[in-house]
C-alpha cells in the first residue's frame, strides 16, 4: 500500500463526501424548517441526473446549460410539490408527510422507469472536465477536482444566505418558532415553499454532478439517501455545519474502508455512526448549530 495510493483514496472519499454533503445541506434545510425527514430527496436527486441527461441528449448536448438550469427546474418542482400536497399535510401528524414523501419517492422512481428502463443511462463527462491535473504527488482527474470546488462554492453560499441575509434570517426564525413569524405579519408559508424548494434544488444540482461519475438509474437516489441519513444523524439533525463536516466524514470513512477491507466499506459508517452517538447522542452540532 503506497502513499500515493493514500492519497488517492483520500480525495476519492472527499468526492463521494461532497456528493454527500450537497444531498445532506437539503435535507437539513427541509428537516430545520418542518422537522421531517424527506423521504424524497433520494428522488428528487436522482430526477436531477436524468432531467440533466434529457437537457444533454434531446435538447441542448452541453453539460454547462444543465448544470445552471436543474437546480431552478428541481426547486420549482420542489415548491410546487409542497403547495399543491405537503402544504394539505401541516395540520396533521408528522407521520402523513413523512408517509406521502415515501410514496412520492415510489412514484418518481416508478415514472422514471417506465420512460427511460431499469437499466439506467450513461452520462458522459464534459469535453472541458476532461482528462487528469497533476497535482504534484499524483495525477487526477478534472472533473472530480471540479466536484470538490463547486461543493464549496455551494456550501459557502448556502451558509452565507442563511446567516448573513434577511431572507436567511426569515428562515431562521420561521425555524425556531413559526407561530410567532406569522404573528409579525410574515407569510410563513412562502418561507416554507422557499425552504422546500431551495433544499430540491440543492438535492438536483448533486445529481447533475453525480451524473458523470455514477451509473444514471432509477435506484440511485435510494442508495444514497441511505447513507445521507447517516450524514445527517452523525451532523446533527438540522445543522448546516454538520451536514458539511458529517457528509466529509462518512465519505472518507467509506473511501478508508475500501482501502482496508472492501467487503465491509459501506457497513462501517454504521458502525461508526452508533460508535459515535453513544458518545455524542445528539450528533457532531445537534439542531441548534443551524443557526452558526
Amino acid at each position: 500500500m503506497t502513499a500515493q495510493f493514500v492519497l488517492m483514496q483520500l480525495f476519492n472519499g472527499l468526492i463521494l463526501g461532497s456528493l454527500y454533503v450537497l444531498l445532506a445541506l437539503g435535507l437539513s434545510i427541509i428537516f430545520g424548517m418542518l422537522g421531517i425527514i424527506n423521504f424524497a430527496h433520494g428522488a428528487f436527486f436522482m430526477l436531477g441526473a436524468y432531467v440533466a441527461y434529457t437537457i444533454t441528449t434531446y435538447l441542448v448536448p452541453n453539460f454547462w446549460i444543465a448544470l445552471a438550469l436543474v437546480p431552478v427546474l428541481m426547486a420549482v418542482f420542489g415548491a410546487a410539490c409542497e403547495m399543491l400536497f405537503l402544504r394539505r399535510l401541516y395540520t396533521l401528524s408528522p407521520l402523513y408527510i413523512m408517509l406521502f414523501t415515501f410514496g412520492l419517492m415510489l412514484a418518481l422512481q416508478d415514472v422514471v422507469r417506465i420512460i427511460f428502463g431499469s437499466m439506467g443511462v450513461p452520462f458522459p463527462t464534459p469535453d472541458s472536465l476532461s482528462g487528469a491535473v497533476n497535482l504534484g504527488f499524483m495525477y487526477y482527474p478534472k472533473y472530480r477536482l471540479f466536484l470538490i470546488i463547486v461543493t464549496v462554492a455551494i456550501s459557502v453560499g448556502v451558509w452565507m444566505f442563511l446567516s448573513k441575509t434577511r431572507l436567511g434570517a426569515l428562515i431562521r426564525a420561521g425555524t425556531d418558532n413559526p407561530r410567532m413569524v406569522d404573528a409579525l405579519g410574515i407569510n410563513i408559508s412562502r418561507i416554507i415553499t422557499l425552504v422546500v424548494g431551495l433544499g430540491t434544488g440543492l438535492a438536483g444540482v448533486a445529481g447533475v454532478l453525480a451524473a458523470p461519475i455514477q451509473n444514471v438509474r432509477p435506484l440511485m437516489g435510494m442508495d444514497f439517501l441511505i447513507d445521507c441519513f447517516v450524514v445527517v444523524v452523525i451532523g446533527g439533525m438540522g445543522s448546516i455545519g454538520g451536514s458539511i463536516l458529517g457528509g466529509l466524514i462518512v465519505g472518507e470513512v467509506i473511501a478508508l474502508g475500501v482501502m482496508v477491507w472492501p467487503p465491509m466499506a459501506n457497513t462501517l459508517i454504521y458502525f461508526f455512526m452508533a460508535v459515535f452517538l453513544l458518545i455524542r447522542p445528539r450528533g457532531l452540532f445537534g439542531r441548534e448549530a443551524f443557526h452558526d
